[in-house]
C-alpha cells in the first residue's frame, strides 16, 4: 500500500483547522500530521514533522502567513486557503513560492482533496478569486511593460542601480507617467508607502526630480552623473 500523504494545516481558527482535518482524514490517502495556529508554530512543526503539504492561511496573530511562506517553501509544498481575495496577497504569495491559491467557499471537499494530491507534483490550484486575480496582475503587468524601456534594459539598470523588484515596478509606473495616486491605485498601496518607495528610488538614481529619475531609468542619462533641479 503506497504510504500516505501527510498534511500541515496553519490555520489560527481552531474550527477551521477541525472542518478541513475532517476533509483532509476522510481521505484514505492523506493524514493531518500536525496543526498549527500561526506562522511561527506552522514552521517549527514544518521542520519536525516534514509534511507533504502545507495547507497555510495568509492572516494569522503573531508570524502571518505571508512572513512564514519563504521559510516554508524551502521545506514542503505550500497551498494558500484563505479568506483574503486581494490581488496583491495572492500576487505576493506566488512570488514567493506558493503553489496554488485557494479562497475558502469558492472550493468543494473534492476540490481541496484534488491541490492537495497535485501540490507535491507542482501542478497548481487556484479557485475564481485567485484566478481573476492573477489574471488581471498579469494583464496590467504586460501593459506597463509595453510603455517603457525594453525589458532587457530593465533588467540592466535595475542591477546598475540596485532597485529591489518592487522598486523597479514603481519606477517603471513613473516611466509611464503616473501619478503617486495612481500607482497606488495600481500597487494595491497606500500614497505613503509610493512616496517612501519613490525617496529611496531617488536616492539610489542620484536624482532629486521625476524627470531626472527617468531620464536615467530609461538610460537617457548616464548613470554617476548627478544632475540639478
Amino acid at each position: 500500500m503506497a504510504a500516505r500523504l501527510s498534511v500541515l494545516i496553519a490555520d489560527d481558527n481552531p474550527v477551521i483547522r477541525a472542518g478541513l482535518a475532517a476533509i483532509l482524514c476522510a481521505a484514505e490517502d492523506i493524514e493531518v500530521i500536525a496543526e498549527a495556529s500561526d506562522g511561527r508554530e506552522a514552521l517549527s512543526l514544518t521542520r519536525r514533522h516534514a509534511p507533504d503539504v502545507v495547507l497555510l492561511d495568509v492572516r494569522m496573530p503573531g508570524v502571518d502567513g505571508i512572513s512564514a511562506l519563504p521559510h516554508l517553501v524551502q521545506l514542503a509544498p505550500v497551498l494558500m486557503l484563505t479568506y483574503s481575495r486581494e490581488s496583491e496577497v495572492v500576487r505576493e504569495t506566488l512570488l514567493l513560492g506558493a503553489g496554488g491559491y485557494l479562497v475558502h467557499g469558492e472550493f468543494t471537499a473534492s476540490d481541496l482533496l484534488r491541490a492537495v494530491r497535485d501540490a507535491p507534483e507542482g501542478r497548481p490550484h487556484f479557485t475564481p478569486t485567485a484566478a481573476s486575480a492573477l489574471l488581471s496582475e498579469l494583464r496590467t503587468s504586460s501593459q506597463q511593460q509595453r510603455t517603457v524601456a525594453p525589458s532587457s534594459e530593465r533588467m540592466h539598470n535595475s542591477v546598475v542601480f540596485g532597485l529591489s523588484s518592487r522598486e523597479v515596478e514603481i519606477m517603471d509606473l513613473i516611466a509611464s507617467g503616473m501619478n503617486n495616486q495612481r500607482i497606488a491605485a495600481a500597487c494595491f498601496i497606500s500614497e505613503k508607502t509610493v512616496k517612501n518607495h519613490i525617496n529611496r528610488i531617488f536616492a539610489k538614481l542620484h536624482s532629486t526630480t521625476r524627470s531626472e529619475a527617468i531620464a536615467r531609468w530609461l538610460g537617457t542619462a548616464r548613470p554617476g552623473v548627478t544632475g540639478h533641479g
